[in-house]
This record gives structure tokens, C-alpha cells and sequence, in this order.
């Protein structure tokens, strides 16, 4: 009998090592799904079902890998979150917010264009106010009733010069911005290698550059530390937080 073949990153999400098309792809294009000792790294390669494929690398304990990037960025910038009142905006399932939440945020505002992607795990939690369907490029006090204290940001296809100029309205006066800085949506199409990805270093790092005078320059504030992400993007893109103070 003629064994049935599926895509592999259909078999990733199927042996429960991941719970998205998205992670499924990135972990394969990031060196982490085995067949034996044969590390698979094409996300469309079509595979036998009852292929014995394996994950090696790092578990988390956040409801999606994004949370992997900011509890990376909150160890090496060294900052603490405790009591502060937060706003993620591009919260999607939650990474971001579930590591602000386990680092003892008093209360956290989940900013997010689409609907009915945040964990139940966060919609659940009392410290955390879901606010679906809504734009970040037009929030106002009325939407964000408190003075923001850090202020985190994960944004896909809009530039981040696009999304922040409203909400840093909101912040405190001392408040911190994490940012996701992710090139492939700053550089222009004419920059972006096949496949969507960023390949120069140089334009990266322009990009970087650029985001930094950006937020020094036109918004006045403090670009305190640029670092690359621990784990790439669903394409393979690298990208980078951004620590600022307002």
C-alpha cells in the first residue's frame, strides 16, 4: 500500500511541535526539524505520514514564540516590569504579553487589528484588557484610559515609523519602548531578497540606523541598545529589538 506524503511543516503541526503554519515553517527553516540525523529545511519538502521527524531545540513556556524575543530583550536590556502598566501593540496570541504578565505587569492593554487570536490562558487573566479589532495608528486616551510605562510593539507589513506616532502619546514620562524592528517591512521591495528576506547585513543594519535617528531625531528620545532577536522570522528573516526611552 502506497503510504500518503503531506507537507512537513503539515507533519510539524501534526506531531504537536508547533500549533501554526507559521512556526511550523520558521522552525523548519531555522535548522530545528530532524528526520534521523537529516536536518529537513524546506517547508513544502512532501514527506511519508508516518515519517519519525524530530524537534531539537529550546522549549518555552510562552502561549507563542514571539514571547521567546522579548524575554530575551528584557534580560539584556535589564528591565524590570513589575507593577508597570503596559501596552502591546501587535499582541496577537499573547507572546509578548504573557512575558510581560510573568514578569509581574500590573496591567496590560493587548493592542491587536485582527480578533480572536489571544490565548484564552491571557483572555482570562483579570491584568490584561484584549482590545481586538482595533488600529494602534489611531488609539487615544479614550481607548487607554492609563499612562503607559513600557510600551512593546510587534508589527507585521507597516513600518514602525507608521505605527508608534499616536500611541507614544500615552506613555509616561519615563517610559520604555521594546520594539521588534523587522527590516523586510522598513527597507522597500527593491531591498528584499526572493522569498521575502532581507539578505544584505548592510541594509540591515542601515535599517537599524535609520530607526534609531528616527526615534532620536524626530521623536526626541533615547536609543539605549539595538540587538538581534535570538530566533528569526517565519521566513528566515533576521530581526532586531530596539530598547528606547522616552
Amino acid at each position: 500500500m502506497k503510504k500518503t506524503k503531506i507537507r512537513l511543516d503539515d507533519l510539524v503541526i501534526q506531531k504537536g511541535f508547533a500549533d501554526s503554519k507559521s512556526l511550523a515553517q520558521s522552525l523548519i527553516i531555522s535548522g530545528k526539524i530532524f528526520f534521523k540525523e537529516q536536518k529537513l529545511s524546506k517547508p513544502g519538502y512532501f514527506i511519508s505520514e508516518d515519517s519519525d521527524i524530530s524537534y531539537r531545540g529550546p522549549s518555552h513556556p510562552w502561549v507563542s514564540r514571539g514571547g521567546i524575543k522579548l524575554d530575551h530583550g528584557l534580560r539584556i536590556f535589564k528591565l524590570k516590569i513589575k507593577d508597570k502598566i503596559a501596552l502591546d501593540i501587535g499582541a496577537s496570541t499573547g507572546g509578548f504579553s504573557h512575558v510581560l504578565l510573568n514578569n509581574g505587569a500590573k496591567r496590560i492593554y493587548s493592542i491587536d487589528v485582527g480578533y480572536g487570536q489571544l490565548h484564552e490562558k491571557l483572555l482570562s487573566n483579570k491584568n490584561v484588557i484584549s482590545l481586538e479589532r482595533t488600529n494602534a495608528r489611531y488609539l487615544t486616551p479614550e481607548d487607554i484610559p492609563d499612562n503607559i510605562d513600557i510600551l512593546v510593539c510587534d508589527v507585521s507589513f507597516i513600518s514602525l515609523k507608521k505605527v508608534l506616532p499616536e500611541p507614544i502619546k500615552l506613555l509616561s514620562s519615563r517610559a520604555d519602548l521594546i520594539c521588534l524592528i523587522k527590516p523586510q517591512f522598513e527597507v522597500g521591495k527593491k531591498n528584499i531578497s526572493k522569498g521575502g528576506i532581507v539578505r544584505d547585513l548592510q541594509i540591515r543594519e542601515d535599517c537599524c540606523k535609520d530607526l534609531k535617528a528616527w526615534f532620536e531625531t524626530i521623536l526626541g528620545f533615547k536609543v539605549l541598545n539595538i540587538i538581534e532577536s535570538p530566533i528569526k522570522g517565519p521566513k528566515g528573516n533576521i530581526e532586531y529589538l530596539i530598547h528606547v526611552k522616552k
